[in-house]
C-alpha cells in the first residue's frame, strides 16, 4: 500500500500552508462572551511558534508529555500544534472530568511534566501553593490575567516569545503527538498513541472523504480534546487550506443562525442536535444556506432523518469510525450512491470485514464483529499506551483492528451498524440490540429520547431496561409504553423495567454514559 504521508510532521505541514496560504483565514473562534477571534494562517503560525518557544523555554523535552484541559479556546490550538512543533506529546483531558479521573489519567500517562489548564481547574492540581506529587513541574493558566503563586501566565509569557521557532528539533512522522484517553463509557480510560503520521493522514482521509476545498468553512461545535475535532475538523481543513469556525457552545436555538452567518459549507451533527434543532420554531431562511455537506454519526431513525433533510434543505453524511480508528472509516462516498441506514463502504487505503466469536469471516446479512484494517501508527492508532494487553486484544498483527461493534454487510459491500458489542442484551439465548429499542421507542410521539441498557435476570440472563424521558407538555405512563413496544417489537424484545426520568447522563460529546444507568 502506498504512504501518502511519508515523512512529514505536524510542522512540516504548517510551513506548507503558511506558505500556501498566508494571510488566507484558517480560524474563526466564537466565544461563549460571543466575543469573536479571527487568524490568518500566517498570524497563527507565529502563535503556535510563541507557544512552542515558551514550552522550550520551561525545558520540554522531545517526548515529554503535557496535558492540556482547556474549553475551547485558540490556546487549545496554540498548545497542540507547539507541542508537536518540538517533538513533544500532547495529552487532553476532557473539562467534564473529576479530580479522581484526572489524576487517574495523569498517572496512567506516566511522565506528564507540565498542564496547560483553566483557572477553574488549579485545585485539581495545585493545593495551598504546593504542586501535588504527581510528576507535574510546571503549571500554565491559559486563560487568566491573574499571578497564581507556583503557576505561569500562559498569555503574558507567551506574547514575550519571538514569532520563529527557536529550535527545529529532528522530528520524524513515527514520533507520538498525542496521547487521546477514550471516553470511558463502558470502562476505564485507555490512551489512544497518536502520531505525527495519524495525524496527517487523518486530515489526508478526511478532506478526501468530504470534498474538501480551500474555500470551504467548516462549522463545529465538538469540544477541542476530542478526536472529532482534532482529526475530523481541524487537520481535514489544514491540509485542504480552509477555514474551521470553531463555536464554543452549541445552542439549538442559535446553531442555524450561526451556520447562516458564518456562510459555512460543511458541518457536523449528532442525533441530539438534530432532535433539538427541530423543536425550535421554523425560519422563512433556514434553507437559505450554503452547506454542501452534514458529516453525521450514531443513530437516528430514518423518520427523523428525512424530516431534517427536507426541513433545512441538506443531506446527512453518514459515517463509522472510533479514536482508535482516528477517521470514519467507513462511510458514504464523496460522489454516487448513499445507501441509508447504511455506514457506507471502506473509505480510502482502508478493509473491513465481519467476524464470528470464533474468528471466521462471515456472509452477507449476518451480524457480527466488525473488523478494520489499516497500518498501526499510520492509519491506525499506534496501540494503547502502556497496555499491551488491551493492545493485543484490539490490534492483531496482521493489522486488523477489532472494534467491539456488532454490523453486518449485504451482497453489495454495504455496511450497517448494529449495536455497540458492550450494548448487546443476551436473553434467553437471543442477541437484542439496545439501539433497535431505542429506535422504537423514539417513534412514539411523545417520547423525547429513550437510553436502553441490560440488567441482570437470575433466569433469562439479562433483562431489557429502558429509561424515558418525556417531550415537554406531554404526560405518559409506563402501561402505555409498555403497550406500544409490544406492538412494534419481538415480545422477547419488550422492556421488562421502564423508568421515566427528567435527564440521562452524558459525556462531553453528548453520548448517554450507559454504565451511570446500570
Amino acid at each position: 500500500m502506498a504512504d501518502i504521508v511519508g515523512n512529514k510532521t505536524i510542522r512540516d505541514i504548517w510551513d506548507e500552508m503558511v506558505w500556501i496560504n498566508g494571510e488566507k483565514t484558517v480560524l474563526i473562534f466564537h466565544g461563549c462572551d460571543d466575543k469573536i477571534q479571527e487568524f490568518s494562517y500566517q498570524h497563527f503560525n507565529e502563535e503556535i511558534n510563541k507557544t512552542a518557544n515558551l514550552f522550550l523555554d520551561l525545558g520540554i523535552q522531545k517526548g515529554d508529555k503535557v496535558a492540556i484541559q482547556l474549553y475551547n479556546c485558540p490556546e487549545f490550538l496554540m498548545s497542540w500544534f507547539g507541542l508537536a512543533k518540538i517533538g513533544a506529546i500532547m495529552v487532553p483531558l476532557n473539562t467534564q472530568l473529576t479530580q479522581e479521573e484526572c489524576e487517574y489519567i495523569i498517572k496512567k500517562c506516566g511522565g506528564v511534566v507540565a498542564a496547560v489548564i483553566e483557572e477553574e481547574f488549579l485545585p485539581y492540581y495545585h493545593t495551598n501553593g504546593q504542586i501535588p506529587d504527581n510528576g507535574i513541574k510546571h503549571l500554565l493558566l491559559a486563560r487568566s490575567k491573574d499571578h497564581t503563586p507556583g503557576t505561569i501566565n500562559f498569555w503574558e509569557n507567551k506574547e514575550a516569545q519571538p514569532v520563529k521557532l527557536k529550535e527545529n528539533r529532528p522530528l520524524t512522522s513515527d514520533d507520538v503527538a498525542e496521547i487521546l484517553f477514550t471516553s470511558g463509557t463502558t470502562s476505564m480510560p485507555k490512551g489512544v498513541v497518536i502520531t505525527h503520521a495519524n495525524m496527517i493522514f487523518a486530515g489526508i482521509f478526511t478532506a478526501w472523504q468530504l470534498s474538501l476545498r480551500n474555500d470551504d468553512r467548516f462549522l463545529t461545535i465538538m469540544p477541542a480534546f476530542h478526536v472529532d475535532f482534532q482529526l475530523n475538523t481541524m487537520m481535514p481543513i489544514l491540509i485542504a487550506g480552509g477555514t474551521l469556525i470553531s463555536v464554543a457552545k452549541y445552542s439549538a436555538r442559535r446553531f442555524w443562525k450561526q451556520i447562516f452567518s458564518y456562510q459555512a459549507t460543511i458541518t457536523e451533527c449528532i442525533p441530539m442536535m438534530i432532535r433539538t434543532m427541530m423543536m425550535q420554531p421554523q425560519q422563512k431562511w433556514e434553507k437559505n444556506h450554503c452547506l454542501r455537506e452534514v458529516f453525521f454519526y450514531l443513530a437516528l431513525t430514518e423518520k427523523e432523518k428525512n424530516e431534517f433533510e427536507e426541513r433545512f434543505n441538506v443531506r446527512l453524511f453518514n459515517s463509522y469510525g472510533l479514536s482508535e480508528s482516528l477517521v470514519g472509516v467507513i462511510g458514504d462516498s464523496p460522489c454516487g450512491e448513499r445507501h441509508w441506514p447504511s455506514i457506507g463502504k471502506p473509505g480510502l487505503t482502508y478493509e473491513a470485514k465481519i467476524i464470528d466469536e470464533e474468528g471466521n469471516e462471515l456472509p452477507p446479512n449476518t451480524i457480527g464483529e466488525i473488523y478494520i484494517k489499516g497500518v498501526p501508527g499510520r492509519t491506525l492508532m499506534k496501540e494503547y499506551h502502556n497496555d499491551p494487553e488491551a493492545t493485543r486484544k484490539t490490534l492483531s498483527p496482521d493489522g486488523w483492528m477489532h472494534t467491539g461493534d456488532k454490523g453486518y454487510v449485504d451482497e453489495s459491500g454495504w455496511f450497517y451498524f448494529v449495536d455497540r458489542k458492550v450494548n448487546m442484551i443476551k436473553r434467553s439465548g437471543e442477541n437484542i440490540s439496545t439501539t433497535e429499542i431505542e429506535n422504537v421507542l423514539m417513534t412514539h410521539p411523545k417520547i423525547e429520547e429513550a437510553a436502553v441498557i441490560g440488567v441482570p435476570d437470575p433466569i433469562r440472563d439479562q433483562a431489557v431496561k429502558a429509561f424515558i424521558i418525556v417531550k415537554d407538555g406531554e404526560v405518559l405512563n409506563q402501561e402505555e409504553i409498555l403497550e406500544y413496544c409490544k406492538g412494534h417489537m419481538a415480545k422477547f424484545k419488550v422492556p421488562s423495567f421502564i423508568e421515566i426520568r427528567k435527564s440521562l447522563p452524558r459525556t462531553c460529546t453528548y453520548k448517554v454514559q450507559k454504565k451511570l444507568l446500570k
